[in-house]
Parts: C-alpha cells; sequence; structure tokens
C-alpha cells in the first residue's frame, strides 16, 4: 500500500472515527460536546445545551443520563427507551431565557427520527445550580 493511499484512508481530524461527530448537530465531537455531559465532566451551561445532551442521550439510549437531568418533581421511576428509534437529526426552532443568568428557559425543537418527527416546547428549570428537564408541550 502506498503511502499517499494509507493517507486517504484515515478519518478526518474534525471527526475521528474513535470519536465521532456529536449527534445534537453541532460541529464537535460527541467527546468534546455532549459526551462530556454524559460523563459527568462538565455540566451543561444553559437549558438548550441539556436540550442538546439530552437528545443526544436518547440516540444513544442513555438512560441514566435522561433520568439524571430530569427534575425530581417530573421524573418517571424509569425509562422504556425503544431499541428500534432511529434519531436522525435535531433542530433548535428557539429559545426563550435559559442562559446562565436565569432560572428557568424554554427551548422548541424537532427531532427527526426515521418515520417522522417530534416537535416540542420544553421548559427547564435550575436545581441546585444545575438546569434539569421539566416537561415538554407537544406542537404541531
Amino acid at each position: 500500500m502506498s503511502r499517499r493511499t494509507s493517507r486517504s484512508r484515515r478519518p478526518s481530524p474534525a471527526a475521528p472515527a474513535h470519536n465521532p461527530a456529536c449527534p445534537c448537530g453541532l460541529a464537535e465531537t460527541y467527546d468534546m460536546c455532549c459526551g462530556r455531559f454524559h460523563r459527568g465532566a462538565a455540566a451543561a451551561p444553559t437549558a438548550e445545551a441539556l436540550m442538546r445532551s439530552r437528545y443526544s442521550a436518547f440516540v444513544r439510549r442513555d438512560e441514566g443520563y435522561l433520568l439524571r437531568t430530569w427534575h425530581p418533581r417530573t421524573r418517571p421511576a424509569n425509562l422504556d427507551l425503544d431499541p428500534g428509534m432511529r434519531w436522525t437529526g435535531l433542530e433548535i426552532l428557539g429559545t426563550t431565557e435559559g442562559s446562565a443568568f436565569h432560572s428557568t428557559g424554554t427551548v422548541t425543537f424537532r427531532a427527526s427520527f426515521k418515520g417522522g418527527a417530534l416537535h416540542e416546547r420544553s421548559r427547564f428549570e435550575r436545581v441546585d445550580g444545575a438546569w434539569v428537564y421539566v416537561d415538554g408541550e407537544f406542537l404541531d
């Protein structure tokens, strides 16, 4: 194999094979984006960042992270994630508040999956300084 051929097979520096692009749609790799939240190395700084990380957790079927980032008042005892569900993309349509300076926020999004899409306005609150998902309203 020539040196030129081996170079062409290397993964791009933006998304090496062992660290793929983040499912949330941002330009970072998974480890640098939502992966650090999933591992507990950092907390989502905004309601939108938490929304994106929760979408990525659904894609990766990370039930523990989803439950940890759900408001204790509305958190279910467990989740029954469908292993056949194939999430295909996230589009953030709008945000209200939800920054480092707020205690509440909303994120309106469309999460696509094979065969359809989920359109929701999610509500978030801070609990002990950390953003958590409260509930959502399904939209048309």
